[in-house]
């Protein structure tokens, strides 16, 4: 199974590819943000965006993003621990 799981953006990389650098557990990669980039005031770092296979998929409040982590973890972990894995194995900075 593959999630989405809440990240938060810590650094913009280049705004014309639509890259920047967010951070999920810990653990920081690339991700694009050109579907999150068209949204009402744009993306900026320290903002939470859900992320799928190296895609920010929709921004989110801290909030938000603390229950929906909350509840993937409560869920036994599992599929949560896979997604950060692969995240983790990703292409490294």
């Amino acid at each position: 199974m593959c999630l989405g799981i809440p990240g938060q953006i810590v650094e913009i990389v280049d705004d014309e590819q639509h890259k920047a650098i967010a951070e999920v557990d810990g653990v920081r990669r690339e991700v694009n943000v050109g579907l999150v980039a068209g949204d009402p005031g744009g993306i900026s770092v320290g903002e939470w965006v859900l992320i799928h296979v190296g895609f920010a998929m929709s921004k989110l409040d801290e909030e938000e993003a603390a229950k929906t982590l909350e509840f993937l973890k409560l869920l036994g972990g599992g599929e949560y621990f896979e997604e950060l894995d692969q995240f983790r194995e990703s292409t490294p900075l």
